[in-house]
């Protein structure tokens, strides 16, 4: 399944101006997941990725592509967690290389799904992750104590690694941190465009009838190659 190809792509053609530091996954310097929530007041907290009025943004895109995610690796564009000094934009994505998913679109699509859902279970110590799913936010609020410690984009890109690793479809992956927020804006489009891909596919799974006329997901149909093709592919199937 190729729908978050052209998302992959534009999104790096996005950040091709921008310098990024780059490091190749270790899972030796994952951070330390505590394995559920934590709750980090504000009292306790130093700053906080994506709050209050700054803009942010989160999606993942999968892909059996292996060009596009030629390795597991962390990217950072903008400053990382020990040089900040206040909050600031921040977005986070994921680009997941997965195994063949077969022709199955229905066991494909759940195996998305279940990929994408990796990071509602990774738990960095000191680093207290709120995700809107609606508006497609991720905030992040740092505990004066980790960032005392020493965490970095590094570690916790590699907790997430690890995690997505856990999910056996998973070949590779590429995890974005981005605190630049010349671009996290723009970002925040792109994941508005990802969530209309998998709304779509969610009503083409669902049976919705390919009224295309009356339909309000038509745009993400005919602009995502071979989206038109498995809805009408789901209703000579039922």
């Amino acid at each position: 399944m190729e729908l978050y190809n052209s998302i992959i792509t534009a999104t790096r053609a996005l950040l091709s101006g921008a310098d990024a530091r780059r490091w190749d996954y270790d899972g030796a310097r994952a951070w330390r997941d505590t394995g559920e929530s934590e709750l980090v007041m504000l009292r306790d907290a130093a700053f906080e990725l994506g709050g209050g009025n700054c803009p942010s943004a989160n999606f993942t895109c999968v892909t059996s592509d292996e060009s596009l995610v030629p390795k597991d690796e962390i990217l950072l564009y903008g400053k990382d967690l020990p040089e900040l000094r206040g909050d600031v934009s921040f977005a986070r994505l994921a680009f997941l290389l997965s195994d063949d998913l077969g022709g199955d679109d229905e066991a494909a699509y759940q195996a998305i799904r279940d990929m994408e859902f990796v990071k509602y279970h990774v738990f960095p110590e000191g680093y207290m992750v709120r995700i809107s799913s609606e508006s497609n936010r991720e905030q992040v609020r740092l505990s004066k104590a980790a960032i005392a410690r020493g965490i970095d984009f590094r570690s916790v890109g590699a907790a997430y690694i690890k995690g997505y690793h856990k999910n056996p479809h998973v070949r590779r992956v590429q995890l974005v941190f981005i605190t630049d927020s010349s671009v996290v804006a723009e970002l925040g489009k792109t994941a508005k465009k990802v969530d209309g891909i998998t709304r779509t596919l969610t009503h083409i799974l669902e049976g919705i009838p390919t009224d295309c006329g009356s339909c309000d997901l038509k745009p993400i149909c005919d602009e995502v190659e071979g989206m038109r093709e498995m809805h009408f592919g789901m209703k000579n199937k039922g």
